[in-house]
């Protein structure tokens, strides 16, 4: 009994610390699924230029202070802030 511990142990325990770094790279890999973008709110003067940093997927919507503030939107292709961000998930 003593050599087949003695034995089987090491590659058990090689085993466990494989499985452990692959658990961990895949659970890393899971949490930068979401995409970071630069979101903008208007100014004073109506323009669309002050930058918040946002993500193109989550549950509330990204704004200017966190969870107040005026919303932030995505620029399209024409440079209009229409597109819907959500806050980021730090």
């Amino acid at each position: 009994m003593k050599t087949f511990f003695k034995n089987v142990m090491p590659a058990a325990v090689i085993a466990l610390g494989i499985t452990g770094a692959f658990a961990t790279m895949s659970m890393q890999s899971t949490e930068k699924n979401l995409a970071p973008k630069i979101g903008y709110t208007l100014n004073a003067q109506g323009a669309c230029n002050i930058p918040v940093n946002c993500d193109t997927s989550g549950s509330q919507t990204c704004r200017l202070n966190g969870a107040t503030g005026p919303q932030a939107f995505g620029k399209n292709a024409q440079g209009n802030c229409n597109e819907v961000l959500f806050r980021p998930a730090n």
